[in-house]
């Protein structure tokens, strides 16, 4: 579904240059949720935007199953955004406050189903939010309304919304409170599972990207250090920074409840 080959990308600041992604090769396949995991500043936002094509990288190829993303002019990239969508970490930051949760869905819909209107287009917004655990009664409301695991969860169905091929969830989870992580993990788990979404899943927090994760990648300065297989990573991890991270952490068993 998604093939990252040879990412590259550099910052300048000033005199200095900072490798942010170095030389990142990565593939999911349908169905599958990769977790991508590493300390703050280790470059896996600015790969996630990279992938998004909001960040265009210096070297490399994105590919979306046969498609080219890199070789896209703006205007197709937009196009063909309906099929990989991202959940931001901030989730009042990523809703525009002018527009009602139904303005802000309807419009998602529309990009996929521009003749949907009226009462037809009304009934999938509350088929939305109902996806999402939330009352179809709320759809005229303002993000304001809503708590930041209701805006979260609006987000998660305004992301869904385009019918994508592909979720790109960045630290989905680290702005909102513990009892709401958990909430709002499980609702990943049911959709993913519901919808068969293939999905590249990003945090810094291990135990989070143990209970959402078939596979995980290791990222450190860049690089992408250790990849395979969940319960392997986990069991037997092979590099030093791994184990660094496994050990700063409380760990999860496979399926215990999410933290």
């Amino acid at each position: 579904m998604l093939e990252l080959i040879h990412i590259r990308k550099t910052f300048h600041k000033g005199r200095d240059q900072v490798v942010a992604v170095d030389d990142v090769s990565l593939t999911i396949a349908q169905g599958e949720v990769l977790g991508l995991v590493g300390e703050s500043g280790c470059g896996k936002s600015t790969l996630s935007r990279i992938i998004m094509q909001l960040l265009p990288p210096d070297s490399g190829t994105v590919r979306l199953g046969r498609l080219d993303l890199t070789k896209l002019a703006r205007r197709e990239v937009r196009r063909h955004r309906l099929d990989f969508q991202m959940i931001f970490q901030d989730p009042y930051a990523s809703l525009n406050p002018r527009l009602t949760i139904f303005s802000a869905l309807g419009e998602a819909l529309q990009q996929r189903h521009p003749r949907l209107k009226g009462p037809e287009l009304q009934s999938r917004v509350a088929s939305l939010l109902e996806t999402v655990g939330l009352p179809p009664r709320h759809m005229r409301r303002y993000p304001h309304e809503f708590s930041g695991g209701q805006r979260q969860r609006i987000a998660i169905a305004r992301a869904l919304a385009p019918e994508p091929k592909l979720i790109i969830a960045d630290e989905p989870v680290s702005a909102l409170d513990v009892s709401i992580q958990s909430q709002i993990l499980n609702l990943l788990r049911q959709l993913q599972s519901n919808l068969q979404l293939t999905m590249l899943f990003i945090s810094h927090d291990l135990a989070v990207i143990r209970y959402m994760a078939d596979r995980i990648a290791v990222m450190k300065s860049g690089k992408i250090v250790e990849s395979g297989n969940a319960d392997e990573v986990f069991a037997s991890p092979r590099e030093a920074y791994t184990k660094q991270l496994l050990a700063a952490v409380p760990m999860l068993p496979h399926h215990a409840a999410a933290p």
